[in-house]
């Protein structure tokens, strides 16, 4: 039996921009010899156009408004694409905006798909950029309407004639449609050895434009399983910064902890244009101590510029909140004195239970006060010399993370043959880092977990 001859839609849409609604859809119908049909269409996206987008493509609000609603032509683009292989010019792109018009829809559109972008790169090497309009330009290719869907399919109809044509083509082709292949899912202008490079381990990674300026920091326990999942993340956010990224570097840090220091190092030091929730300087609060008319000593909390004598900052109520909890529940002290409940007689907390009775008359001002004391003394001594051990980024290496006198310093990594007695002889291997609100964070909830992982030590000096 002949093998049936795969027939290909070859796609460009151009879009609202933010929000990424369809304004204009043009598809062409390819058997690999001829185009058989085609389907253009204006299309009303329901939605303002904004003027940087009707600058780059012209079509505005007034060009739109009478033209249908994806909705209208659904049926026509499903009937056009069914069975047919989904092209286009960074396939990801058109075909998840497409995808999810269809999910508004309440309807699954699955296609299996190829990208001209990452066939080109393979098939015509070395050129400076593979952009629809250079690459057009490179490969003598005739593109006329820029930026209109209509203008950009043609053009890639006679960019895809020329990657058949190819004497590597039918190899390309067949492992980039493979199941197990990534291909499909890769950045349009990120080499696939890359990708590949990047190891099954703990460490951060940085998404790099064409540029090579760092737009993306990011970290994981599994550095490619992470990097991969942006692929497969249909956000808005998430297709926009892959359609950037031209390249993707890596440091390993050897555990998890490690992992979240480097990060929060390099998005402050580098601050990458899609880091910008982590770029917020958060608001610093600090629990502090005051004895009342009656001579209880409340531990509280507030914001640290209205804190008088702040025996700990944080960089969030909540971590204050959580903080109190947890000295409540080791210390047998009153939810109410602690401030964790506000305007009540007696605590009634729902998770700490074991308060003594200082709130009801129950216990003693002095046995109340004494646990009070030994919880702020704890707090104190948790600002001490202390050296996290973690795991190396190798089997022969340890890493460390230096805290000295309340101050995080940085961490480094030592071989496991040299031998270290006290915390002057780390410090040759030590990345010094800034000690910053967001680090005093990471490290607070360690230090309080105490999880397994992690073995404490106390320095003395």
């Amino acid at each position: 039996m002949a093998k049936t001859k795969p027939i290909y839609t070859i796609i460009d849409v151009e879009t609202t921009g933010r929000g990424n609604k369809i304004t204009e859809i043009s598809i062409f119908k390819y058997d690999g010899k001829n185009v058989v049909d085609e389907f253009t269409s204006l299309v009303n996206p329901e939605a303002l156009i904004p003027d940087y987008i009707t600058a780059l493509t012209g079509i505005d609000n007034a060009m739109v408004a009478n033209a249908p609603t994806f909705s209208e032509i659904s049926e026509q683009v499903l009937s056009i694409t069914e069975n047919a292989i989904f092209v286009a010019h960074n396939v990801n792109f058109d075909y998840n905006v497409i995808r999810n018009e269809f999910k508004a829809l309440d309807i699954n559109f699955t296609r299996r798909k190829l990208c001209t972008v990452r066939l080109s790169r393979t098939l015509f090497p070395g050129f400076r950029s593979y952009s629809l309009g250079k690459l057009c330009h490179s490969l003598h290719i005739d593109l006329v309407d820029r930026h209109r869907a209509r203008g950009d399919a043609e053009a890639t109809v006679t960019l895809f004639e020329k990657i058949l044509a190819h004497e590597q083509s039918n190899l390309a082709i067949t492992s980039f449609m493979k199941k197990t292949s990534k291909e499909s899912v890769l950045p349009p202008h990120l080499e696939s050895q890359v990708f590949h490079n990047i190891p099954n381990a703990p460490g951060i990674y940085y998404f790099k434009n064409k540029k090579g300026k760092i737009i993306y920091v990011g970290k994981a326990i599994n550095l490619k399983k992470r990097v991969l999942g942006h692929f497969y993340n249909k956000s808005e956010k998430e297709l926009n910064l892959c359609r950037e990224t031209a390249d993707i570097d890596f440091e390993l840090s050897g555990s998890d902890l490690i992992a979240r220091l480097m990060e929060d190092a390099a998005i402050k030091h580098h601050f990458p244009i899609y880091n910008q929730a982590a770029k917020r300087t958060p608001k610093p609060y600090a629990i502090f101590s005051y004895e009342d008319r009656g001579g209880v000593i409340h531990l509280a909390f507030n914001t640290l510029k209205a804190t008088p004598n702040p025996l700990q900052i944080f960089h969030s109520i909540r971590d204050c909140r959580v903080y109190l909890e947890q000295l409540c529940e080791q210390f047998e002290l009153c939810p109410k004195y602690c401030h964790l409940q506000e305007s009540v007689w007696i605590c009634s907390h729902y998770k700490i239970t074991n308060c003594k009775g200082i709130c009801k008359g129950e216990e003693s001002l002095v046995s109340y006060n004494e646990r009070v004391q030994l919880a702020m003394e704890y707090i104190t001594n948790s600002n001490q010399n202390i050296v996290l051990k973690e795991k190396g980024r190798h089997a022969q290496e340890e890493a460390f993370i230096l805290i000295k006198n309340g101050t995080y310093l940085g961490y480094g990594f030592v071989d496991v043959s040299e031998q270290v007695l006290n915390t002057h002889e780390l410090e040759p291997f030590l990345i010094s880092q800034k000690d910053t609100m967001d680090v005093r964070g990471i490290l607070r909830k360690v230090l309080m977990q105490k999880t397994s992982s992690i073995q404490e030590k106390t320095i003395s000096n």
